[in-house]
């Protein structure tokens, strides 16, 4: 399971090493979110992470792999970090993988309760900062102090999907 942070996404593959190069069995990504699963959020923290694991322990599954290894490659492993919460995501969906809980993001950052709680206070402290902070959210009408609700909107959707395609 190779995990991956771009400046703007999010991006998991299922990889399969061979002789002649690397054979990517399946791959989601923070766009593919934004695309078909109807994501307002940012495309690159943790509640996106999360949800680009969870989308790939799905597919992965229904690929009949049950199994995988987590590659980080040069991120470094720095403990609830957004490679984790892609892991976590994967976990979550009934992937198996070898980690060590203490890695793995807690629930209120994977909700992205902190970006909330951050937004509430520069609403109420610099509303012109917030405006500018959040203007990628507020364009796509999604304010940031609803984040984890629409985190929870979105999961769901997935999860539906998921029950639908089996």
């Amino acid at each position: 399971m190779v995990v991956r942070k771009t400046s703007r996404h999010v991006i998991a593959q299922l990889v399969k090493p061979r002789p002649r190069g690397d054979e990517v069995i399946v791959s989601a990504t923070s766009i593919e979110l934004v695309k078909k699963h109807g994501w307002r959020a940012s495309t690159k923290n943790s509640s996106a992470a999360y949800l680009v694991g969870y989308l790939i322990g799905l597919k992965a599954l229904k690929e009949s792999v049950e199994e995988a290894v987590l590659h980080i490659g040069l991120h470094r492993p720095v403990k609830g970090s957004v490679v984790f919460a892609a892991l976590k995501g994967a976990l979550d969906a009934g992937l198996k993988v070898p980690h060590g809980e203490e890695v793995l993001p807690s629930e209120e950052r994977i909700k992205g309760q902190h970006v909330e709680n951050y937004a509430k206070m520069l609403l109420d402290q610099d509303p012109e900062l917030y405006e500018r902070r959040f203007s990628k959210y507020l364009e796509r009408g999604l304010r940031p102090e609803e984040l984890s609700e629409h985190f929870e909107e979105c999961l769901e959707r997935l999860k539906k999907t998921a029950a639908q395609a089996r």
